[in-house]
């Protein structure tokens, strides 16, 4: 599947599109697609890979956790484009591809722990519009990973869900980042 681009893409071939691909090329092997499209407003641009960069630093939730939460959230919305590039970033981590392919079909799957399902159980209902998120799920949560880390997965779950909505919006699709793993990239349900 390639993205169809609702917000086409803008032309990159000033010095500072070429940086900034060039920057990308060394990071993901490839320009992710919404960086053309963002191009058009590089004061956005520049404020979402600012706040990216500060994201990517959090680190008091557990990293699959925080890959499961992310992806069932991308799954919840249908964004395919986020799916690829979470099986991308969970390779890249060394986090369990298997385990990983399983997140949009978690219910089903009967490899992830109580607690992974309590943390995508949690991503859907943050998901979901308007949100069902309930005290009781808050509660499990905040007693097996302590507050600190569920600020972080609430906020990993908001931060999915503007990249998601975005990325879907904008006509983003799978672009292949998910072909250095050993498994097909799977459907968003």
């Amino acid at each position: 599947m390639t993205s169809t681009f609702r917000i086409p893409a803008a032309p990159m071939d000033s010095a500072a599109a070429r940086l900034v691909s060039a920057a990308a090329r060394r990071m993901y092997g490839r320009v992710p697609d919404m960086v053309p499209v963002m191009w058009h407003h590089t004061k956005v641009l520049r404020a979402v890979l600012a706040f990216e960069s500060r994201v990517g630093r959090w680190d008091a939730l557990d990293p699959h956790l925080k890959s499961y939460a992310v992806m069932a959230s991308a799954a919840g919305i249908g964004c395919g484009w986020c799916l690829d590039f979470g099986y991308y970033l969970a390779h890249d981590q060394g986090l369990d591809e298997r385990k990983v392919r399983e997140v949009p079909r978690w219910r089903e799957s009967d490899v992830f722990t109580p607690l992974e399902r309590d943390v995508m159980a949690y991503a859907e209902a943050m998901t979901a519009t308007p949100p069902t998120v309930t005290d009781e799920q808050v509660v499990r949560l905040r007693d097996a990973l302590g507050e600190r880390a569920l600020v972080e997965l609430t906020m990993m779950v908001a931060v999915e869900n503007q990249r998601s909505r975005f990325n879907f919006a904008a006509g983003l699709a799978s672009q292949g980042f998910s072909d250095v793993c050993e498994l097909p990239l799977a459907d968003a349900p």
